[in-house]
């Protein structure tokens, strides 16, 4: 494989100057830095690329409106790509992602450049626990669906990826905008023979008077996913004896297992 490149990659909307705390936090592990501003209206646009002047190594790029975070981090894969980039971190901008890994993070993904390394959360006491109860759901559907690849969590969006393969999986369907993101990208990844690897990572629930904001929607966000994992049942089950026949030789993505 040639010589990997690596950035970390941030989609953002309307998290209020806690975006501002990530970014910096995220400089001060790598560079460079890429954020997606998805057509925020709070004002860190503007802010970021303030601090974009000052600093070469952070690059951003203004969504004209919401699109959604997959589409988000669809746009900096692209621009990442065009740069020369083969590999990206992706973290949140609302500071619930441990900027502080991602050095360790960045070298599993040296040593392993065809996998995909996921954080799997550590919750501590801030993490509510309907979140933390609705995620094994999503999480059993993820093993089914993969016929148990290994991925320790679907939703935990602290993770590297292979530049390539995932601009390709997006390009080929029109899903993966959105919330939807985040699970449907280690299936899909996974069915191409993408291993995951998983790494612990600690996970804080920020209280609104520590700025914290939440854009999850319970009713709206699980009819989604309900939806995604409909859907992906259903080509599972086209892709099953290949999967199979992968999983008996111990092929991509088992080979971690």
């Amino acid at each position: 494989m040639s010589a990997i490149r690596q950035a970390v990659l941030i989609p953002s909307y309307d998290t209020g100057a806690t975006v501002y705390d990530t970014v910096r936090a995220a400089r001060a592990q790598w560079s460079p830095v890429w954020v997606v501003v998805d057509g925020s209206t709070d004002g860190t646009a503007e802010g970021l690329q303030r601090m974009a002047e000052a600093d070469a190594q952070l690059h951003v790029i203004v969504l004209p409106h919401n699109q959604g975070k997959g589409a988000a981090v669809l746009t900096g894969l692209q621009a990442a790509q065009a740069a020369g980039f083969t590999h990206v971190l992706t973290m949140d901008s609302d500071g619930q992602h441990p900027a502080g890994l991602i050095p360790q993070f960045m070298a599993t993904s040296q040593q392993h450049p065809d996998a995909m390394v996921l954080g799997k959360p550590v919750f501590d006491a801030s993490a509510p626990l309907l979140r933390v109860r609705g995620r094994r759901i999503s999480n059993g559907w993820t093993d089914l669906e993969t016929l148990g690849a290994g991925i320790g969590d679907s939703l935990y969006g602290f993770r590297v990826y292979p530049v390539g393969p995932l601009i390709a999986v997006m390009r080929r369907q029109p899903w993966m905008r959105r919330f939807d993101f985040d699970t449907e990208a280690v299936v899909r990844l996974a069915w191409r023979g993408i291993a995951p690897i998983n790494l612990p990572a600690p996970v804080k629930y920020l209280t609104a008077e520590e700025g914290g904001v939440s854009h999850f929607r319970y009713g709206r966000d699980n009819v989604l996913l309900t939806w995604m994992h409909a859907r992906l049942m259903v080509e599972f089950l086209l892709r099953l004896p290949v999967l199979a026949w992968r999983r008996l030789l111990k092929k991509p993505p088992f080979q971690y297992k």
